[in-house]
């Protein structure tokens, strides 16, 4: 797939990934990165599947290999079959996971309901567990698996208990997970993205989307194929020796002195 600038990617020729929630926002990003720098996609998606088939339909005009995955990545089992249905289409080996599928509702705390709570968890943190160990098992020696998580697992937002601690959670999952995994060559990280920009969002919250570029070293918000960039890095031969790190991108946000 050729690069927008014109350059031909290859860090991850000969890769197979999935990439979960991909239809759309970050996820998409992460697709279109991966694609450009020469590894075959499966493109899963829960309920954007127009969208993923849209992910998947670009990669393809581009010279790239992409198919489309469905699945309730709530349910365990469904993380499995998906993880083992793009092995099969990848030759039977997968080489590399992101795990973005995830959910952000915005509820306090006081009224939240026990519900509300595990929908967030099950799907932010659930299918982390139950994608990375079903992909460990197709991985062989060698692979490697990164988590979306954010800057929220050390900094919550009013509104985002359960988002926040899901992420915390992602976090140590994956430094848990580089520990038991690392013999077998299988490195785990995670990405914490910043404020991704997205289509409506300055609209949606203007005071917001004001205060995040008055706080940005950088002066902007993030763009989906910036975490792209993070997690193409991450599976590719130059992160060799890198694992069970948290690697933010967040244009220097949580640099800037917070009294």
């Amino acid at each position: 797939m050729r690069r927008p600038d014109g350059l031909r990617g290859g860090l991850l020729e000969g890769q197979t990934a999935l990439v979960t929630g991909a239809g759309k926002g970050i996820g998409r990003g992460i697709a279109l990165r991966f694609a450009e720098h020469g590894a075959a996609v499966a493109v899963h998606c829960r309920t954007a599947v127009e969208q993923a088939r849209a992910v998947a339909g670009r990669i393809r005009d581009s010279g790239g290999r992409a198919v489309v995955l469905r699945g309730d990545l709530t349910d365990a089992s469904e993380c499995h079959r998906v993880v083992r249905e793009a092995a099969e289409w990848g030759g039977g080996r997968l080489t590399a996971l992101v795990n973005n599928a995830g959910v952000q509702p915005v509820r306090e705390l006081p009224g939240m309901t026990g519900e509300e709570w595990r929908t967030v968890v099950d799907t932010n943190l659930g299918s982390v567990f139950a994608c990375t160990q079903a992909a460990v098992e197709v991985m062989g020696e060698g692979g490697s698996v990164t988590h979306i998580a954010s800057i929220e697992a050390g900094a919550p937002a009013p509104g985002h208990a359960h988002y926040s601690a899901a992420k915390a959670a992602v976090v140590m999952h994956a430094r848990a997970a580089a520990l038991e995994y690392g013999p077998r060559g299988i490195r785990v990280n995670t990405v914490s993205p910043g404020l991704i920009d997205r289509e409506g969002l300055a609209e949606d919250w203007p005071d917001g989307v004001r205060r995040w570029r008055q706080a940005a070293p950088l002066g902007r918000l993030g763009r989906p194929e910036d975490i792209g960039d993070a997690c193409v890095f991450l599976a590719s031969p130059l992160a060799s020796w890198v694992t069970g790190h948290d690697l933010v991108v967040d244009g220097g946000v949580t640099a800037r002195p917070s009294w």
